[in-house]
């Protein structure tokens, strides 16, 4: 393995978490390289209009923030690698990571790799995502005011998704699958007892129904299908929220790093570290609560700072040790 493939810092993942960290570390002076994986610049990459990122007054497109983050970093002397990390092992210092092409030592590690939602794997959802489609309600139900929207799902994020879009919405439609939820009764009570929300038991979304004139997508409806019987309907409305749940992308660190049972990495209180000395986690791979593109920098930001400052300590922990040694 070449030296050349030896960092102070690798940041696995980009996204507002990772392009922050990156940027902090570069300014640093500790060149950090990021490896961007599968989906350079995250889930933003998929989103339309950001209007709730600061220092946008009239909005930006998510692709957009993105590829300026990314800019900034790379301003300061922060690297891209287009490769996904396909195997780590913590258990030894330098730390070792190989992606598909190449095998990499780190000092440090921010893992920065994200939470991506659960989705139903629809092709017309796929189609009108961010036109219509969403998965996120506080970053989008601001575009629906006076609409008729839908959620999806039955549990507390989906009551809670749909209880925040009565504040915006005409009208809030809950889609469930089954009779029962599994929300808790404190959520669903609230839900039932608003008289902006409506709820469509043993029902499914089959489909997206929209129009795509001349690269103008609209959503303006789905089709609803009876999980018992299999009728189909259509069900007129302006937006879809899916909201069943997400998974962090964490497989990667199974075994190595502390995670809770639905695989958010655990960091310790006020802090980005790990149960590893020298691997942090930032964004949504540790926030299973906001996931917000600015909570997401925010953390990016600690992650660095707490790297710096881990890496200035060990390195004087190494010098000590080796002067001893002589």
């Amino acid at each position: 393995m070449s030296e050349n493939n030896h960092h102070k810092v690798i940041i696995i993942g980009s996204g507002p978490a990772g392009f922050t960290a990156a940027l902090y570390n570069a300014r640093a002076n500790l060149n950090p390289v990021m490896f961007e994986g599968m989906q350079p610049g995250g889930q933003l990459t998929i989103t339309t209009e950001v209007d709730n990122y600061p220092g946008f007054e009239n909005g930006i497109q998510g692709p957009e923030l993105m590829d300026v983050m990314r800019k900034q970093a790379h301003k300061f002397g922060a690297k891209s690698i287009y490769s996904e990390i396909t195997e780590v092992d913590f258990s030894q210092r330098p730390f070792k990571l190989k992606s598909y092409e190449n095998e990499y030592t780190a000092d440090a590690v921010i893992v920065a790799t994200g939470a991506s939602a659960k989705l139903l794997n629809l092709e017309s959802e796929k189609k009108f995502m961010g036109y219509g489609v969403s998965a996120c309600a506080t970053c989008d139900g601001f575009f629906f005011k006076n609409q008729i929207v839908i959620v999806v799902g039955g549990g507390d994020t989906a009551m809670e998704e749909a209880t925040y879009l009565t504040n915006h919405a005409k009208e809030v439609h809950v889609v469930h699958r089954r009779e029962g939820f599994r929300a808790s009764r404190i959520m669903f009570e609230k839900a039932q007892n608003n008289p902006k929300i409506f709820f469509h038991t043993n029902k499914v979304v089959s489909e997206v129904l929209g129009t795509d004139e001349n690269g103008r997508k609209i959503m303006t409806g789905v089709i609803l299908e009876d999980t018992r019987d299999g009728s189909k309907e259509e069900f007129k409305a302006d937006g879809l929220f899916i909201a069943i749940g997400h998974k962090p992308n964490t497989d990667l660190f199974k075994g190595q790093l502390d995670m809770d049972d639905v695989g958010y990495l655990k960091v310790q209180p006020g802090t980005t570290k790990t149960n590893i000395e020298g691997v942090f986690a930032a964004g949504d791979v540790a926030d299973s609560k906001y996931r917000q593109a600015v909570t997401a920098a925010g953390t990016g930001c600690m992650a660095a700072i707490d790297a710096e400052r881990w890496l200035e300590e060990y390195n004087h922990k190494v010098q000590l040790e080796e002067a001893t040694k002589s």
